[in-house]
């Protein structure tokens, strides 16, 4: 396990329970509590955590981890989701991506189409987002035209929030959007946990013809706090074969097209 990869494990122990000695993170990674102490003391210079005597506490009760330290929790999943979702692109059309690790998924398999980065007069496609990471992932593709709202940036997911860029969605219209949420239910609809990517997400959805849900099974049947969108605004869900036959059934009886990559 490399630094990084430890990194994220100690901050999901500690998102789970808040509190972590040395001896028993030492325990769990399988490594030397010399190399937990040195994670904890860097990880606490970064301001990620508190140092204690013998271990470390989350910093806050609510334990948002950023993005760039969100580790590769099923990472082959999301990147067949990535590759599932991206065909559901037509060139030339417009296309609205919001943040995530599953989008970043999506955002690769988008760059690495031929069809999408030929030579030809204008751009093949144009990329709306309000994530920085997505934009820089497309930015290299010259024949891609990539429009970026504004707003106040959020650390943990990279995304724009706030008044400036909810300005330019509601002067945009999306041909598809594709939307990665925090949770999708079938009664409580798409949902993401902070309030301001929520409001973002959901004016993407009202500017958007297609509504495209892209979210791994572990997403499937949980809820978030603040809402994005009924189910009825979703055309289809793009998850992975793990998802439950049953939950599937129930979003496919709910008017939503799945397709399990």
């Amino acid at each position: 396990m490399d630094r990084y990869a430890r990194w994220n494990a100690l901050l999901e122990l500690l998102a789970e329970s808040g509190r972590v000695s040395v001896e028993d993170a030492a325990g769990r990674l399988d490594v030397s509590q010399a190399t937990i102490r040195r994670d904890f003391d860097q990880l606490a210079q970064q301001q990620m955590i508190t140092r204690t005597r013998g271990g470390a506490v989350a910093n806050g009760v609510s334990y948002d981890l950023p993005l760039r330290y969100k580790s590769a929790k099923h990472s082959a999943e999301k990147q067949r989701i990535g590759e599932a979702a991206a065909k559901l692109v037509v060139p030339g059309t417009v296309v609205g991506l919001n943040g995530g690790t599953t989008m970043t998924e999506v955002a690769r398999a988008l760059a690495v189409r031929p069809d999408l980065n030929t030579s030809g007069e204008g751009a093949q496609l144009t990329v709306v987002t309000n994530a920085l990471n997505i934009a820089n992932e497309l930015l290299v593709r010259s024949r891609m035209k990539i429009v970026v709202a504004g707003g106040v940036v959020r650390p943990q997911s990279f995304e724009l929030v706030g008044p400036l860029g909810g300005a330019l969605l509601k002067e945009v219209t999306l041909d598809i959007v594709l939307l990665g949420v925090d949770a999708l239910d079938v009664e409580l609809g798409a949902a993401a946990h902070h309030e301001g990517e929520a409001a973002m997400n959901s004016l993407m959805v009202a500017r958007a013809k297609r509504v495209v849900v892209i979210a791994d099974s572990s997403k499937l049947g949980g809820h978030a706090f603040a809402r994005i969108c009924p189910i009825v605004k979703v055309e289809t869900l793009v998850t992975d074969s793990g998802a439950p036959a049953s939950v599937v059934q129930r979003f496919h009886d709910a008017g939503v097209h799945v397709i399990c990559a």
